[in-house]
């Protein structure tokens, strides 16, 4: 999907249960692949919504002592002032939108379609909907941060989507992502797009890691997602790991040897993401 349009395999998929109507657009994680994530999707899915998990490619990353792994872009390193593959986040970025795009022309609005991910993929996805020309119902950025952040104004008047809804979640005890980031990441976007669209929740005592379970209680948060339409926003209340034992973790099939050795493998959040109507 990134780099080179032919590196990575056709995204997981899972259809909508009827006539597609809207959808969403899922990023996984360094190391990762998108078939967790639309295992997860396939549990919990509304049936007008089509799922998308695409796949990054297979790439050294510098992070990783060069190591090859799906990879979004290269990562250089974990500090706020580390240097940032601008080349290949914007290449990425591209990519994404031509997904976009492509939904587009398979009939689904652009501004019924979510864009979403989790630490790199969430990272790519903000910077995508920040980019894009085509209007989104929003975003879902879990434990990430917002790449190239020096590269935007203060104010994103003209952007298509200064008025998009976004719901970023981050555990405060993340080690990969520090908490900080997260934090640092909202406040930037608050002076980017709209601020009342902005929703951040914090996880006490969640690491660079998930429970997958979604408890049965979801808030509804009234929305507009495009020219004063209705809509609603349907957010998830993901499960705080304690370590009691309590959340039993789905692993992914496609793991990558460096999360596991990191101990820091991505769960697949069973998140029953916003809902378009």
């Amino acid at each position: 999907m990134c780099g080179n349009n032919m590196s990575a395999p056709l995204p997981a998929i899972v259809p909508a249960a009827r006539k597609a109507t809207a959808a969403v657009i899922f990023l996984h994680g360094l190391g990762d692949t998108g078939h967790g994530w639309a295992e997860a999707f396939a549990g919990i899915r509304i049936p007008h919504v089509k799922y998308i998990c695409p796949h990054a490619p297979i790439m050294p990353v510098t992070l990783n002592m060069r190591m090859n792994m799906p990879s979004w872009f290269d990562i250089y390193g974990l500090s706020p002032n580390a240097n940032e593959d601008e080349a290949g986040i914007k290449r990425a970025s591209e990519n994404i939108k031509a997904l976009i795009d492509q939904e587009v022309k398979n009939g689904i609005p652009s501004h019924r379609i979510i864009l979403g991910g989790f630490s790199q993929g969430g990272a790519l996805s903000l910077y995508t909907a920040l980019t894009t020309q085509q209007k989104l119902a929003g975003v879902v950025a879990l434990s990430c941060w917002l790449p190239l952040h020096k590269s935007f104004p203060q104010a994103a008047a003209n952007s298509a989507n200064k008025d998009m809804h976004v719901l970023q979640c981050h555990g405060d005890a993340d080690p990969l992502v520090p908490y900080a980031f997260g934090i640092q990441t909202a406040e930037k976007m608050k002076g980017l797009i709209n601020p009342a669209n902005i929703t951040f929740k914090s996880y006490r005592g969640l690491p660079h890691s998930a429970c997958p379970e979604v408890r049965v209680g979801i808030r509804k948060k009234k929305g507009t997602f495009d020219r004063g339409v209705p809509s609603e926003m349907l957010f998830a209340s993901f499960c705080v790991f304690t370590g009691n034992g309590g959340c039993q973790a789905i692993h992914r099939k496609a793991a990558s040897s460096y999360q596991r050795r990191m101990n820091t493998s991505v769960s697949a959040h069973l998140i029953n993401i916003n809902r378009v109507l």
